[in-house]
């Protein structure tokens, strides 16, 4: 009798497939990997802005992952809420090892599309670094609902899920981190090359 080809696996829950990789299928594994990895590294770059930063800490995520496989519990969580909570507090200890606040006018991340100038260039990725610098300012719970819900698109009911609050208290976060991430960089509208354009 063969396993499950990789057609079945496609339709198969997260769950099942882990549970299916703790009984030794190497190709459930692949199938959750591809289908959780993006998420994870987007995350975990988020909160680092390093893609080699974010690039170790998903590996770590997924080998805890696998560790915990034998013993997971179908109804104790969804993998991903799971994920999540891995690779927030893997992030946490990067962030204090290395200190939380981020140069604002650091040039650490790739441009998106190589055509427009050096200069423009310089104050896409200034206005990135300063996003990132500006949610590192809120208090932890408001920063991860606004990462969440605009970085990282999930709806608010998997939001509250996460976080453990209901879906009014995850709005209330997110209404009052938009408004001090708003304050924030309105204050440095000029530094960022906005002098011309409303944010």
């Amino acid at each position: 009798m063969t396993g499950p080809d990789h057609t079945d696996l496609n339709d198969a829950s997260d769950d099942a497939l882990l549970v299916l990789f703790s009984n030794g299928s190497k190709q459930a594994a692949q199938v959750l990997v591809m289908r959780l990895m993006p998420r994870v590294i987007a995350q975990a770059f988020h909160r680092l802005n390093s893609r080699a930063d974010a690039e170790d800490v998903a590996q770590e995520a997924f080998v805890r992952l696998w560790r915990i496989a034998p013993d997971w519990k179908q109804d104790q969580a969804k993998v991903s809420t799971w994920l999540y909570r891995v690779v927030e507090n893997l992030c946490i200890d990067r962030l204090r090892r290395r200190g939380r606040t981020t140069d604002m006018g650091q040039v650490g991340l790739d441009p998106v599309d190589p055509s427009p100038s050096a200069a423009a260039r310089m104050q896409n990725t200034t206005r990135a670094n300063a996003l990132y610098h500006a949610l590192n300012q809120l208090p932890e719970r408001q920063a991860q609902a606004v990462r969440l819900r605009h970085l990282e698109e999930r709806s608010n009911d998997d939001i509250a899920a996460i976080m453990g609050l209901s879906v009014d208290a995850v709005e209330s976060l997110q209404a009052r981190g938009r408004r001090k991430l708003a304050a924030y960089l309105q204050a440095h509208h000029s530094e960022l090359g906005y002098q011309d354009e409303t944010l």
